[in-house]
């Protein structure tokens, strides 16, 4: 892939590093030229200094064969243009905008543009350490249908069946953690102490799903 990224701060340069890490070709532009320091000497893509909104620095950057747009400054309106840009203008349709305020993050998030609420995301991810397990949701998808809850295995499912879980719970197991690697589940797979599971739910449902884990497995 192709990555043209706006924006060359903390989160641009790590992501462009990690984005030329994983052998992709990455453009990076700034309207500041010493903010290119923070690539490192070791980054091999184009640095590009101009606004990442203009047309003339975005083909410079080359949007026309890219696969993909970040813009990431520390601006929402500029991010929001650019991104516009990039996707109404160029054509893309992989394009990710961090926007810091959660309700404008919402409108474009409708409009098809992916946002990432850096505020919102940061207050969650603290509710999440502070609360109940079954209070915050890792994930809700941008219509609130959905959601995706991060669960240490209960003691009382130790042993049982994963499709078993599933079935009695309503939920289902997108993945499991254990021993540090991500693993998918299977019909035969049994949940194991230690186990981190990731449950796919709807927002309606969750208070049933988290009752049934309760309960524990019915007898057969």
């Amino acid at each position: 892939m192709h990555v043209v990224i706006m924006g060359c701060g903390r989160v641009g340069s790590t992501l462009a590093r990690s984005l030329e890490d994983r052998n992709h070709t990455v453009s990076v532009i700034d309207s500041d030229p010493d903010a290119f320091r923070r690539l490192g000497p070791l980054f091999n893509g184009t640095k590009v200094t101009g606004m990442g909104f203009d047309q003339d620095v975005l083909t410079e950057a080359g949007i026309k064969r890219a696969d993909a747009f970040a813009a990431v400054s520390s601006g929402d309106n500029s991010n929001i243009i650019a991104a516009r840009v990039a996707r109404e203008t160029f054509g893309l349709t992989s394009v990710v905008a961090r926007i810091y305020d959660p309700g404008r993050a919402e409108v474009y998030q409708r409009l098809g543009i992916t946002t990432v609420a850096t505020v919102k995301w940061t207050a969650d991810q603290v509710l999440r350490r502070l609360l109940p397990v079954d209070a915050e949701p890792d994930f809700r998808d941008p219509t609130g249908t959905i959601r995706v809850d991060q669960v240490p295995a209960p003691d009382a499912w130790v042993g049982v069946r994963t499709v078993l879980f599933q079935a009695q719970t309503g939920s289902r197991i997108a993945w499991i953690d254990r021993l540090g690697e991500g693993i998918l589940s299977t019909r035969e797979m049994v949940i194991q102490e230690g186990d981190r599971l990731h449950l796919v739910m709807r927002e309606e449902t969750a208070a049933a799903v988290y009752a049934e884990m309760e309960k524990g497995p019915d007898k057969e």
